[in-house]
Protein backbone atom coordinates (compact mmCIF):
# COMPACT_ATOMS: atom_id res chain seq x y z
CA UNK A 1 0.00 0.00 0.00
CA UNK A 2 1.57 3.79 -0.86
CA UNK A 3 1.94 5.98 1.56
CA UNK A 4 0.93 9.31 1.42
CA UNK A 5 4.39 10.72 -0.15
CA UNK A 6 4.63 8.14 -2.64
CA UNK A 7 1.11 9.05 -3.56
CA UNK A 8 2.03 12.72 -3.77
CA UNK A 9 5.18 11.65 -6.21
CA UNK A 10 2.28 9.87 -8.60
CA UNK A 11 -0.01 12.43 -8.74
CA UNK A 12 2.81 15.29 -9.14
CA UNK A 13 3.98 12.50 -12.26
CA UNK A 14 0.63 12.56 -13.48
CA UNK A 15 0.04 16.35 -13.49
CA UNK A 16 3.54 16.50 -15.43
CA UNK A 17 2.76 13.97 -18.05
CA UNK A 18 -0.72 15.81 -18.40
CA UNK A 19 1.34 19.49 -18.96
CA UNK A 20 3.41 17.53 -21.75
CA UNK A 21 0.73 16.22 -22.97
CA UNK A 22 -1.24 19.40 -23.01
CA UNK A 23 2.37 21.29 -24.53
CA UNK A 24 2.92 18.52 -27.40
CA UNK A 25 -0.74 18.86 -28.46
CA UNK A 26 -0.77 23.05 -28.07
CA UNK A 27 2.70 22.87 -30.46
CA UNK A 28 0.89 20.54 -33.26
CA UNK A 29 -2.01 22.58 -33.55
CA UNK A 30 0.21 25.79 -33.43
CA UNK A 31 2.33 23.77 -36.18
CA UNK A 32 -0.69 23.08 -38.37
CA UNK A 33 -2.09 26.93 -38.18
CA UNK A 34 1.28 27.79 -39.18
CA UNK A 35 0.99 25.92 -42.31
CA UNK A 36 -2.27 26.35 -43.14
CA UNK A 37 -1.86 30.36 -43.09
CA UNK A 38 1.13 30.25 -45.33
CA UNK A 39 -0.81 27.88 -47.56
CA UNK A 40 -3.95 30.03 -47.61
CA UNK A 41 -1.52 33.29 -48.10
CA UNK A 42 0.57 31.71 -51.26
CA UNK A 43 -3.17 30.82 -52.75
CA UNK A 44 -4.52 34.54 -52.03
CA UNK A 45 -1.25 35.93 -53.21
CA UNK A 46 -1.37 33.74 -56.68
CA UNK A 47 -4.91 33.32 -57.15
CA UNK A 48 -5.18 37.48 -57.49
CA UNK A 49 -2.19 38.00 -59.61
CA UNK A 50 -3.72 35.43 -62.49
CA UNK A 51 -7.25 36.94 -61.71
CA UNK A 52 -5.06 40.45 -62.48
CA UNK A 53 -3.33 38.60 -65.93
CA UNK A 54 -6.35 37.04 -67.14
CA UNK A 55 -8.30 40.58 -66.81
CA UNK A 56 -4.97 41.56 -68.64
CA UNK A 57 -5.15 39.61 -71.45
CA UNK A 58 -8.76 39.76 -71.80
CA UNK A 59 -9.60 43.29 -71.56
CA UNK A 60 -6.32 45.15 -72.17
CA UNK A 61 -4.59 42.91 -74.82
CA UNK A 62 -7.73 42.87 -77.21
CA UNK A 63 -7.69 46.45 -77.90
CA UNK A 64 -10.80 46.95 -75.76
CA UNK A 65 -9.12 49.67 -73.26
CA UNK A 66 -11.40 51.72 -73.88
CA UNK A 67 -14.18 50.56 -71.80
CA UNK A 68 -11.86 48.43 -69.78
CA UNK A 69 -12.61 50.38 -66.36
CA UNK A 70 -16.36 49.59 -67.43
CA UNK A 71 -15.45 46.06 -68.02
CA UNK A 72 -13.83 45.92 -64.69
CA UNK A 73 -17.00 47.85 -62.71
CA UNK A 74 -19.04 44.87 -64.06
CA UNK A 75 -17.08 41.90 -62.89
CA UNK A 76 -16.61 43.25 -59.52
CA UNK A 77 -20.38 43.86 -59.29
CA UNK A 78 -20.73 39.97 -60.49
CA UNK A 79 -18.15 38.91 -58.74
CA UNK A 80 -19.29 40.78 -54.81
CA UNK A 81 -23.22 39.65 -55.93
CA UNK A 82 -21.77 35.79 -56.30
CA UNK A 83 -19.13 35.57 -53.31
CA UNK A 84 -19.37 38.98 -50.88
CA UNK A 85 -17.59 41.69 -49.61
CA UNK A 86 -13.60 41.03 -51.23
CA UNK A 87 -13.88 42.17 -54.71
CA UNK A 88 -14.70 45.49 -55.30
CA UNK A 89 -13.20 47.40 -58.62
CA UNK A 90 -10.45 48.57 -56.50
CA UNK A 91 -8.94 45.36 -55.74
CA UNK A 92 -9.58 44.05 -58.72
CA UNK A 93 -7.56 46.92 -60.45
CA UNK A 94 -4.53 45.88 -57.93
CA UNK A 95 -4.91 42.46 -59.04
CA UNK A 96 -4.25 43.74 -62.98
CA UNK A 97 -1.55 46.12 -61.42
CA UNK A 98 0.37 43.04 -59.79
CA UNK A 99 0.17 41.46 -63.32
CA UNK A 100 1.50 44.33 -64.65
CA UNK A 101 4.35 44.46 -62.13
CA UNK A 102 5.36 40.73 -61.72
CA UNK A 103 6.25 38.21 -63.88
CA UNK A 104 5.25 34.83 -62.57
CA UNK A 105 8.66 33.52 -61.47
CA UNK A 106 8.68 36.97 -59.48
CA UNK A 107 5.33 36.08 -57.87
CA UNK A 108 5.89 32.33 -56.81
CA UNK A 109 9.68 33.50 -55.38
CA UNK A 110 7.40 35.84 -53.51
CA UNK A 111 4.50 33.82 -52.40
CA UNK A 112 7.63 31.07 -51.34
CA UNK A 113 9.09 33.77 -49.22
CA UNK A 114 5.67 34.24 -47.15
CA UNK A 115 5.15 37.76 -48.79
CA UNK A 116 1.29 38.83 -47.96
CA UNK A 117 -0.95 40.28 -50.60
CA UNK A 118 -0.17 43.46 -48.37
CA UNK A 119 3.73 43.39 -48.99
CA UNK A 120 3.05 43.13 -52.84
CA UNK A 121 0.27 45.88 -52.92
CA UNK A 122 3.01 48.06 -51.30
CA UNK A 123 5.71 46.74 -53.43
CA UNK A 124 3.63 47.00 -56.80
CA UNK A 125 3.41 50.95 -56.29
CA UNK A 126 7.63 51.36 -56.05
CA UNK A 127 7.73 52.51 -59.89
CA UNK A 128 11.56 51.50 -60.37
CA UNK A 129 12.00 48.32 -60.90
CA UNK A 130 15.57 47.82 -58.84
CA UNK A 131 14.38 49.85 -56.20
CA UNK A 132 10.93 47.04 -56.31
CA UNK A 133 13.69 44.71 -56.17
CA UNK A 134 15.84 45.79 -53.53
CA UNK A 135 12.78 45.97 -51.05
CA UNK A 136 11.85 42.39 -51.80
CA UNK A 137 15.24 41.64 -50.72
CA UNK A 138 15.67 43.34 -47.37
CA UNK A 139 12.52 42.89 -46.60
CA UNK A 140 13.27 38.77 -46.88
CA UNK A 141 16.52 39.34 -45.05
CA UNK A 142 15.11 41.32 -42.44
CA UNK A 143 12.15 40.01 -42.13
CA UNK A 144 9.80 43.12 -42.30
CA UNK A 145 5.94 43.40 -41.54
CA UNK A 146 4.15 45.29 -43.90
CA UNK A 147 3.81 48.82 -42.04
CA UNK A 148 7.57 48.69 -42.09
CA UNK A 149 7.66 47.94 -45.87
CA UNK A 150 5.55 50.81 -46.08
CA UNK A 151 7.57 53.67 -43.68
CA UNK A 152 11.18 51.92 -45.84
CA UNK A 153 9.56 52.72 -49.15
CA UNK A 154 8.14 56.50 -47.41
CA UNK A 155 11.40 57.21 -46.09
CA UNK A 156 13.11 56.47 -49.65
CA UNK A 157 15.30 54.12 -48.00
CA UNK A 158 16.77 52.49 -51.34
CA UNK A 159 17.70 56.00 -52.73
CA UNK A 160 19.35 56.77 -49.28
CA UNK A 161 21.70 53.58 -49.69
CA UNK A 162 24.91 53.32 -51.39
CA UNK A 163 24.05 50.59 -53.61
CA UNK A 164 21.81 53.06 -55.50
CA UNK A 165 24.39 55.27 -56.34
CA UNK A 166 26.09 52.52 -58.76
CA UNK A 167 25.60 51.86 -62.72
CA UNK A 168 22.65 49.92 -62.76
CA UNK A 169 24.17 47.20 -64.55
CA UNK A 170 26.24 47.23 -61.29
CA UNK A 171 23.10 47.28 -58.81
CA UNK A 172 21.50 44.38 -60.45
CA UNK A 173 24.36 42.36 -60.30
CA UNK A 174 24.71 42.58 -56.37
CA UNK A 175 21.10 42.30 -56.34
CA UNK A 176 21.23 39.17 -58.05
CA UNK A 177 23.91 37.85 -55.74
CA UNK A 178 22.06 39.07 -52.85
CA UNK A 179 18.46 36.76 -53.60
CA UNK A 180 20.84 33.52 -54.84
CA UNK A 181 23.87 33.95 -52.29
CA UNK A 182 22.76 35.64 -49.27
CA UNK A 183 25.82 38.05 -50.35
CA UNK A 184 24.76 41.41 -47.87
CA UNK A 185 27.40 43.38 -48.51
CA UNK A 186 27.68 47.24 -46.36
CA UNK A 187 26.56 49.32 -49.57
CA UNK A 188 22.68 47.59 -48.82
CA UNK A 189 22.86 48.85 -45.09
CA UNK A 190 24.72 51.91 -44.33
CA UNK A 191 23.08 55.57 -45.79
CA UNK A 192 23.25 58.85 -46.90
CA UNK A 193 21.28 59.87 -44.51
CA UNK A 194 19.55 59.09 -41.56
CA UNK A 195 16.08 60.30 -40.23
CA UNK A 196 16.15 60.42 -36.47
CA UNK A 197 12.55 62.78 -35.40
CA UNK A 198 11.76 59.71 -33.22
CA UNK A 199 14.23 61.21 -30.61
CA UNK A 200 12.09 64.42 -29.97
CA UNK A 201 15.15 66.51 -29.84
CA UNK A 202 15.00 70.11 -28.99
CA UNK A 203 15.73 73.20 -32.05
CA UNK A 204 19.36 73.03 -29.72
CA UNK A 205 21.58 70.32 -28.39
CA UNK A 206 24.74 68.76 -27.62
CA UNK A 207 26.21 65.27 -29.10
CA UNK A 208 25.91 64.54 -25.18
CA UNK A 209 22.28 65.01 -25.63
CA UNK A 210 21.89 63.10 -29.14
CA UNK A 211 23.69 59.81 -27.76
CA UNK A 212 21.46 60.37 -24.67
CA UNK A 213 18.34 60.53 -26.44
CA UNK A 214 19.22 57.23 -28.76
CA UNK A 215 20.27 55.07 -26.19
CA UNK A 216 16.72 56.04 -24.73
CA UNK A 217 15.01 55.47 -27.58
CA UNK A 218 17.29 52.36 -28.94
CA UNK A 219 14.04 50.46 -30.59
CA UNK A 220 13.37 53.14 -32.68
CA UNK A 221 17.08 53.95 -33.54
CA UNK A 222 17.59 50.52 -34.60
CA UNK A 223 14.57 49.97 -36.72
CA UNK A 224 15.83 53.12 -38.60
CA UNK A 225 19.57 51.67 -39.02
CA UNK A 226 18.72 48.28 -39.69
CA UNK A 227 17.09 45.35 -38.19
CA UNK A 228 20.25 43.41 -37.96
CA UNK A 229 21.93 46.08 -35.60
CA UNK A 230 22.92 44.64 -32.23
CA UNK A 231 23.38 47.63 -29.58
CA UNK A 232 26.64 46.79 -27.53
CA UNK A 233 27.11 49.65 -25.44
CA UNK A 234 27.69 53.29 -25.37
CA UNK A 235 30.78 55.89 -24.86
CA UNK A 236 33.61 52.50 -25.43
CA UNK A 237 36.52 52.94 -23.84
CA UNK A 238 39.82 52.55 -25.66
CA UNK A 239 43.37 53.12 -24.29
CA UNK A 240 45.85 53.98 -26.66
CA UNK A 241 49.23 55.01 -25.39
CA UNK A 242 47.72 55.82 -21.94
CA UNK A 243 45.86 58.00 -23.78
CA UNK A 244 41.41 57.06 -23.34
CA UNK A 245 39.60 57.65 -26.39
CA UNK A 246 35.32 56.78 -26.24
CA UNK A 247 33.64 55.52 -29.06
CA UNK A 248 29.83 57.08 -28.97
CA UNK A 249 28.21 54.20 -29.85
CA UNK A 250 29.36 50.52 -30.22
CA UNK A 251 27.19 47.86 -32.89
CA UNK A 252 27.30 44.36 -34.18
CA UNK A 253 25.93 43.68 -37.66
CA UNK A 254 24.75 39.88 -37.63
CA UNK A 255 24.53 39.89 -41.44
CA UNK A 256 27.63 41.49 -42.13
CA UNK A 257 29.58 39.59 -38.84
CA UNK A 258 31.25 43.21 -38.07
CA UNK A 259 31.49 45.80 -35.44
CA UNK A 260 29.70 48.81 -36.29
CA UNK A 261 31.36 52.20 -34.48
CA UNK A 262 29.14 55.16 -34.40
CA UNK A 263 30.35 58.43 -33.78
CA UNK A 264 28.31 61.61 -33.39
CA UNK A 265 28.75 64.54 -34.74
CA UNK A 266 27.30 67.87 -34.57
CA UNK A 267 28.11 70.66 -37.26
CA UNK A 268 29.81 68.71 -41.06
CA UNK A 269 32.07 66.56 -41.47
CA UNK A 270 35.71 67.39 -41.29
CA UNK A 271 38.66 65.11 -42.20
CA UNK A 272 40.00 64.86 -39.15
CA UNK A 273 37.16 62.75 -38.00
CA UNK A 274 38.14 59.80 -40.46
CA UNK A 275 41.57 60.29 -38.74
CA UNK A 276 39.81 59.47 -35.25
CA UNK A 277 37.77 57.16 -36.69
CA UNK A 278 40.19 54.69 -38.06
CA UNK A 279 42.13 54.69 -35.02
CA UNK A 280 38.83 53.26 -33.25
CA UNK A 281 38.68 50.50 -36.03
CA UNK A 282 42.21 49.72 -36.03
CA UNK A 283 41.80 49.29 -32.36
CA UNK A 284 38.71 47.24 -32.00
CA UNK A 285 40.24 44.99 -34.92
CA UNK A 286 43.34 44.55 -32.97
CA UNK A 287 41.41 44.05 -29.91
CA UNK A 288 37.39 43.31 -30.17
CA UNK A 289 37.11 41.46 -33.70
CA UNK A 290 36.26 37.72 -32.59
CA UNK A 291 37.36 34.65 -34.93
CA UNK A 292 34.93 34.39 -38.13
CA UNK A 293 34.08 38.13 -37.74
CA UNK A 294 35.02 40.45 -41.05
CA UNK A 295 36.95 43.42 -40.24
CA UNK A 296 35.42 46.38 -37.89
CA UNK A 297 33.02 49.69 -39.50
CA UNK A 298 32.64 53.04 -38.91
CA UNK A 299 30.04 55.49 -39.28
CA UNK A 300 30.25 59.27 -38.88
CA UNK A 301 27.24 60.72 -38.12
CA UNK A 302 26.92 64.26 -38.78
CA UNK A 303 23.90 67.10 -38.55
CA UNK A 304 25.15 69.12 -41.25
CA UNK A 305 25.61 67.32 -45.04
CA UNK A 306 28.22 68.62 -47.12
CA UNK A 307 27.99 66.39 -49.75
CA UNK A 308 30.94 65.57 -51.81
CA UNK A 309 32.94 64.74 -48.53
CA UNK A 310 29.81 62.31 -47.76
CA UNK A 311 29.76 60.71 -51.85
CA UNK A 312 33.84 60.18 -52.21
CA UNK A 313 33.20 58.59 -48.75
CA UNK A 314 30.25 56.58 -49.78
CA UNK A 315 32.01 55.69 -53.14
CA UNK A 316 35.08 54.17 -51.94
CA UNK A 317 34.40 50.31 -51.73
CA UNK A 318 37.92 50.14 -49.72
CA UNK A 319 37.29 52.40 -47.40
CA UNK A 320 36.20 51.00 -43.65
CA UNK A 321 34.48 54.24 -42.81
CA UNK A 322 30.78 55.53 -43.67
CA UNK A 323 30.06 58.96 -43.46
CA UNK A 324 26.10 60.68 -43.14
CA UNK A 325 23.71 63.24 -42.70
CA UNK A 326 20.91 62.82 -40.08
CA UNK A 327 18.05 64.80 -39.62
CA UNK A 328 16.47 65.49 -36.48
CA UNK A 329 13.05 66.11 -38.07
CA UNK A 330 11.97 64.78 -41.41
CA UNK A 331 13.11 66.72 -44.26
CA UNK A 332 10.22 68.02 -47.07
CA UNK A 333 9.97 64.83 -49.34
CA UNK A 334 9.70 66.15 -51.93
CA UNK A 335 12.97 68.34 -51.57
CA UNK A 336 14.28 65.37 -50.22
CA UNK A 337 13.70 63.59 -53.51
CA UNK A 338 15.34 65.98 -55.82
CA UNK A 339 18.07 66.03 -53.65
CA UNK A 340 18.44 62.47 -53.43
CA UNK A 341 18.39 62.30 -57.28
CA UNK A 342 20.36 64.73 -57.59
CA UNK A 343 23.18 62.92 -55.60
CA UNK A 344 22.31 59.36 -57.10
CA UNK A 345 23.42 61.12 -60.73
CA UNK A 346 26.31 62.55 -59.42
CA UNK A 347 27.60 59.79 -57.87
CA UNK A 348 27.13 57.67 -60.90
CA UNK A 349 29.22 60.02 -63.09
CA UNK A 350 32.15 59.81 -60.34
CA UNK A 351 31.98 56.24 -60.27
CA UNK A 352 32.35 55.82 -63.61
CA UNK A 353 35.08 58.52 -63.71
CA UNK A 354 37.01 56.40 -61.15
CA UNK A 355 36.36 53.21 -62.91
CA UNK A 356 38.13 54.33 -66.26
CA UNK A 357 41.03 55.94 -64.29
Amino acid sequence: MLNRMEISEVLKSDAQGEDLLFSDVCGMIENARKHIAVYVNSEICLMKWHIGKRIKEDVLYNQRAEYGKQVVKNLARKLTDKYGNGWSDRTLIHCIRAAYTFSEEEIVYAVRRQFTWTHLRSLMFVENPLARQFYMEMCRIEHWDTRTLDAKIDSQLFERTAISRKPEELIKQELSQLKEENALNPDFVFRSSYFLDMLGLPDFFTEKDLESAIVSQMQEFICELGTDFAFLGRQKRITVDAVDYYIDLLFYHRSLRRLVAIDLKLGKFKPEHEGQMLLYLRYLDRNERKEGEESPIGLILCSEGNTEHIEYLMLDDNSPIKVAQYYTQLPDKKLLAEKLQKAIAIAREQYMEQKTK
